[in-house]
């Protein structure tokens, strides 16, 4: 097994784009595909490693890009003024997502027909977002997301698993309580796994600022990764 990976340029509404695309040579044929939505400071080392270790169980990784080529933010309100369009414009916010899923079907490693997003805190909302659009993806995985809801949820065709800390000041019980209620009204199939004494960005090894509500839990880590591969076992199956 060889994982390789390479650099996908795309556009979208006149904005270039770069994803980060991992897959196993040792395969043959096309093989499901998996977005990987950033956090809110842009596509980094962290998702790009996720997309590796996807590749390793079989799946072609693809770290999306939703600023634009090169483009991170490098403190809190970077992060927050690169972050704040797509909530203030979910309709951007989910173009940009479906742009980033025609890019990742296009490759030739890729079952077009097996599709799934999965992300991380700002990620997640946009793994939520691109399912609220009705988009013909089998599933949609959420780690430690924003669960804002965007107002123009559609019937959700893609299985979903939301993967939350219970003491997430960003996500708290009752947003929880009110996701759940949207997501049936929208006809899914969800499922919320939600961890005890864990914290917003609990799957970030850097996360360590308890005053801000970021706090890396390696228990909810693993389970939560765990819970993503049986997720993908059955909706690829």
């Amino acid at each position: 097994m060889t994982i390789q990976t390479r650099r996908i340029e795309y556009t979208h509404d006149g904005t270039l784009l770069e994803g980060f695309m991992a897959f196993d040579d040792a395969s043959t044929g096309p093989r499901p595909g998996v977005l990987i939505s950033h956090a809110w400071a842009g596509r980094s080392e962290f998702e790009e490693d996720k997309a590796r270790r996807l590749a390793e169980l079989g799946y072609v990784g693809f770290a999306l890009d939703m600023y634009g080529k090169g483009v991170l933010g490098k403190d809190k309100d970077e992060n927050a003024a690169l972050m704040t369009p797509f909530l203030e414009d979910r309709s951007l916010l989910q173009a940009r997502l479906t742009a980033a899923l025609a890019t990742l079907r296009e490759q030739k490693e890729v079952d077009a027909d097996q599709t799934a997003i999965m992300g991380f805190c700002f990620g997640g909302l946009c793994a939520m977002d691109l399912a609220r659009t009705g988009a013909d993806i089998l599933g949609s995985v959420s780690f430690h997301g924003l669960p804002m809801p965007p107002g123009n949820t559609q019937t959700i065709r893609a299985k979903m698993l939301i993967l939350h800390g219970w003491d997430d000041p960003m996500a708290q019980p009752d947003a929880m309580v009110a996701l759940g209620q949207e997501l049936t009204d929208a006809g899914a199939d969800w499922q919320l796994h939600a961890y005890g004494g864990t914290m917003h960005a609990f799957t970030n090894p850097n996360a360590n600022d308890p005053d801000f509500g970021t706090v890396y839990h390696p228990d909810a880590d693993r389970r939560s990764w765990q819970a993503m591969r049986t997720f993908f076992e059955e909706i690829f199956a």
